[in-house]
């Protein structure tokens, strides 16, 4: 069983983080969601930059396949998704509804949910977010110094859907708390 799908298309730092921490990680590109060969997993993870082309080319792939990962969703499994380094993008293949725009800041971080760990040790530091959600139908974890939302999560079926616009790695304690509450299921 994998811990952890990433779903990139070329080697990426993040692949190092779960290692690091203990997790078994298998990076996936868009167009092999929802097919046979891929592991069960806990949590899917959409590292920032998907939906810009000068990064990858994964974006058709997911918005092709939203069904698949919604149904991983309400099966138990996690889906943690990061900020789409677009203008503006609108996730129209998740569940619920939720617009982002793109705005590179550093900002000291307000907790409003801290029914989970927090993506980043300190939120009394300013950091680095490559945008916000402009409309969010889920619970807001994080605010900017703005009150805008930079993370996000909604419950679905029995998993777990988290957004955010933190451009920083994860810490230890996330990386945890999204792979611990996935349920082992199939995408």
């Amino acid at each position: 069983m994998t811990d952890v799908m990433l779903l990139w298309d070329t080697p990426i730092l993040f692949e190092k983080l779960f290692k690091e921490h203990g997790y078994e990680c298998l990076r996936v590109d868009g167009n092999s969601l929802g097919t046979p060969f891929l592991p069960s997993s806990k949590c899917l993870m959409v590292p920032t930059g998907f939906a810009n082309p000068a990064y990858t080319k994964v974006q058709k792939g997911i918005e092709n396949k939203g069904n698949k990962i919604a149904d991983f969703v309400e099966k138990g499994g996690v889906l943690v998704v990061f900020g789409a380094c677009m203008p503006e993008y609108e996730y129209d293949w998740l569940p619920f509804e939720l617009s982002y725009v793109e705005e590179h800041m550093q900002s000291p971080l307000e907790v409003v949910d801290d029914s989970m760990p927090c993506i980043i040790a300190q939120t009394q530091e300013p950091v680095e977010c490559d945008g916000y959600f402009s409309k969010a139908d889920g619970e807001v974890i994080l605010k900017d110094e703005q009150g805008r939302a930079v993370m996000v999560k909604k419950e679905f079926g029995e998993g777990l859907i988290i957004a955010t616009t933190v451009h920083e790695f994860p810490s230890a304690d996330f990386l945890g708390c999204a792979v611990d509450q996935g349920k082992s299921t199939r995408l």
